[in-house]
């Protein structure tokens, strides 16, 4: 599949860092340094600007490195780019550490995917079909 890309960053296209990757990274692109402090949230710029076609989205994720080692993540993960979306890529980071986290230009802040969608049409009915879990959730299933 072929995406069209504009790329007013000071960095390369994303790649696929192996032949198995379902993500590439996206990098900020900035001017000077941003500061998080903990629980602080900021928009990183990727100066990256695609075009999708219909049917598919972009989402943005969390990079689990990131994430594992220094507490920064994603904030609406994931972030989803709709096929008509025309601006410049944002990552909302968040801080969830106790430790200030400086976001530096170039570093590699999130990952994107791009996936298939389909919209759906609503029935409005009155009831829906029975099943054995039922209205159970959030850890219904589970025994432990």
């Amino acid at each position: 599949m072929k995406i069209k890309i504009i790329n007013k960053s000071k960095h390369s296209l994303p790649n696929y860092e192996t032949t198995a990757s379902a993500g590439v990274d996206l990098r900020a692109n900035l001017d000077e340094s941003v500061s998080l402090k903990p629980l602080d949230r900021a928009i990183i710029k990727t100066g990256l600007f695609i075009e999708l076609p219909e049917g598919y989205e972009a989402q943005v994720r969390p990079r689990s490195g990131l994430a594992a080692k220094k507490g920064i993540t994603v904030l609406n993960a994931p972030g989803t780019i709709d096929a008509d979306y025309r601006g410049e890529i944002g990552v909302i980071l968040v801080n969830l550490s106790n430790e200030t986290f400086v976001v530096e230009d170039g570093e590699r802040v999130a990952q994107m995917v791009i996936a298939k969608h389909k919209q759906a049409i609503w029935e409005e009915v009155e009831t829906l079909t029975e099943t054995v879990r039922g209205e159970g959730g959030f850890g219904s299933t589970g025994t432990n």
